[in-house]
């Protein structure tokens, strides 16, 4: 096995990991506005830990099962969930709250596409009756209806 690959799809596992268990927090008004330095301290966290698990990300999908498509499919989600990421920590640091909090969205909606994959495999292997046409739907479908619920969310502002 490469030990390059190895170390980046350890590395997407666990700091995606983290990211999935630290971003939820974030969304509290309650949290957000009466602990500020520890909302900042996550919402650190949270960035690190995106950023590095979406390049090892992108790096694995290369070898996705399914081929191609299914590849394609997971480097956009990281490709995504890097920039959402990004611009959500750069919007804050210009001082554009609502543009940070829009982008936060969209960046946890990325991240929860390792959720949603995990609930729709399942009934995509059953309704297509085969695992490698399921993983290049999944690859897709873990996260576009993620990002569609996302734009509902953030398009008053």
């Amino acid at each position: 096995m490469n030990p390059f690959w190895q170390t980046s799809f350890y590395i997407h596992i666990a700091l995606g990991g983290l990211a999935l268990l630290t971003g939820w927090i974030q969304f509290s008004p309650k949290i957000r506005n009466r602990y500020t330095a520890f909302h900042r301290t996550v919402g650190k966290v949270y960035v690190i830990a995106v950023l590095l698990s979406a390049l090892a990300g992108f790096f694995i999908a290369f070898y996705a099962s399914g081929g191609p498509a299914a590849a394609l499919g997971f480097m956009s989600l990281d490709i995504v969930w890097f920039y959402t990421t990004l611009m959500a920590y750069i919007s804050i640091r210009k001082g554009h709250i609502i543009q940070h909090r829009n982008m936060m969205i969209y960046s946890y909606a990325s991240c929860f596409a390792a959720v949603t994959l995990r609930l729709w495999m399942p009934a995509l292997v059953a309704l297509t009756g085969n695992f490698q046409t399921a993983y290049v739907i999944v690859a897709w479908w873990c996260w576009l209806p993620n990002l569609a619920i996302a734009h509902l969310l953030t398009r008053k502002e």
